[in-house]
């Protein structure tokens, strides 16, 4: 994967709970520390879009697809267990 790839996220959250505000404020920080100038966040809310979620195959929130560069990966839960993260999105051989 090209280091300067652009990365496309879509974060499915079920809206103020607490552990999808925690998913979107580790992803908003990973991002900007990680990919700065370089990504895209959509968030869905599956209160207010759930056929979204449904056509996404999404059952659990907070759930994170990461759409851009292929293959499309998916990881549920918060996103707060950084090292994990950064692997399962294919980020960990990006500096910081």
């Amino acid at each position: 994967m090209s280091r300067r790839a652009r990365f496309r996220f879509r974060l499915y959250i079920a809206g103020d709970a607490l552990n999808s505000t925690q998913a979107l404020a580790n992803l908003t920080a990973l991002c900007r520390t990680r990919l700065p100038d370089r990504h895209e966040i959509e968030v869905v809310d599956v209160f207010r879009e759930p056929e979204r979620a449904l056509a996404d195959g999404i059952f659990m929130t907070p759930t994170l697809l990461r759409l851009a560069p292929p293959p499309v990966r998916r990881i549920v839960g918060t996103l707060s267990r950084m090292q994990p993260v950064l692997q399962a999105l294919g980020l960990d051989a990006i500096a910081a």
